[in-house]
């Protein structure tokens, strides 16, 4: 590790060296690309920098153990005890610098969500994932552009998709994919009976046009009118789009706005996605022999999580993490629960690199 961490750093102060010459500006694709490759090992290289620093304390300190003088000898014992603690902390930052990273986790993302098992509870449990990704997105300053909603007569969502545009937006939600479980009280139960009900939630990395080549041949695009609930903002026009990709069966719709080319573009968005997502998921299988590349199994027919409104609590079950905070959670208070699925992540991440 000490080696390839060596040649990281080497390279690091090459870099360096080009782009303090002024002329590499001359060519400012070079030196765009240049300035992303430094930036990218920078965390590395100033970890390293400071592990080594570590170390040349600690040959200090094992000079000062041998001093005839008994208090310089006390202090060497307690210089290299704490340049031991220091180069131990770094060797784990390193480990943990050293993973490959995700390609996509600087991407927006596309999150759709699908009441399931309860009925009008599970629609309106949908509107309030909805509604807590939603004021999440907004604490990270990222934005939301609602695509596709299929509304309930109480304000439910039998399903909604909407894109999340923000750099780093895969990186802060991918763990999101799975069965959401609710157990509360509804506001239509007469009697005070507990109900449980269930909504799956899928996220996807928005794909860029040159990351996915899709035959306009492959296509089947039909119109027709949209509507919300009960018939509330008929669209007299058709407008909403449903896009086919014959190939591979995937179908998406879009009726979000009211001119038929907005709807295209968006629908051919959540297409683009849906199809990189699929050969994103096709290569990790093959790379890891099927191991996924989320905390626990992450697809939509794994239940990841409960959200317990009479105990206030929310439990993550891929790392049995419980909060009893759900109130603040519902409010889009996420990042205690995503810095502690990603550092599991990166924890057991770390253990395949060793086995």
């Amino acid at each position: 590790m000490f080696n390839k961490l060596a040649q990281v750093k080497a390279h690091y102060l090459d870099l360096q060296k080009q782009l303090e010459d002024g002329s590499v500006y001359s060519d400012p694709q070079l030196a765009a690309k240049l300035l992303k490759e430094q930036k990218e090992l920078q965390p590395v290289a100033e970890a390293f920098s400071r592990w080594e620093q570590a170390r040349d304390d600690l040959d200090t300190a094992l000079e000062l153990q041998k001093d005839p003088d008994p208090e310089m000898r006390a202090m060497g014992d307690e210089e290299w005890q704490s340049a031991k603690e220091r180069m131990e902390a770094l060797e784990q930052e390193l480990k943990l610098l050293l993973l490959p990273k995700d390609q996509d986790d600087d991407k927006s993302v596309i999150v759709e969500i699908r009441g399931g098992v309860g009925g009008e509870e599970a629609a309106l449990f949908a509107a309030d994932l909805f509604r807590m990704y939603s004021m999440y997105a907004e604490r990270k300053r990222f934005s939301i552009e609602v695509m596709n909603e299929n509304a309930t007569e109480l304000g439910g969502y039998k399903e909604i998709s909407f894109a999340v545009e923000g750099k780093g937006a895969w990186a802060r939600f991918k763990f999101e994919s799975g069965t959401h479980r609710v157990q509360r009280v509804p506001d239509t139960e007469s009697q005070g009976r507990i109900q449980t009900s269930a909504a799956t939630v899928a996220v996807l990395p928005e794909a860029e046009d040159v990351e996915i080549d899709i035959n306009p041949a492959d296509l089947q695009i039909d119109t027709y009118r949209s509507g919300g609930a009960g018939g509330q903002h008929v669209n007299k026009t058709e407008s909403a789009i449903r896009i086919t990709h014959l190939p591979t069966g995937t179908v998406v719709e879009c009726q979000d706005e009211r001119s038929q080319h907005k709807n295209r573009d968006r629908a051919m968005k959540l297409l683009r996605s849906r199809l990189y997502q699929r050969e994103r998921e096709k290569a990790e299988a093959e790379r890891a022999g099927l191991r996924r590349d989320q905390v626990g199994t992450g697809d939509r027919s794994g239940r990841i999580r409960t959200y317990n409104f009479p105990q206030g609590r929310m439990t993550d079950h891929r790392i049995n993490l419980t909060l009893y905070k759900l109130d603040q959670v519902m409010n889009g208070d996420l990042d205690e629960m995503i810095d502690a699925l990603t550092a599991a992540d990166q924890a057991e991440k770390l253990k395949a690199s060793q086995n």
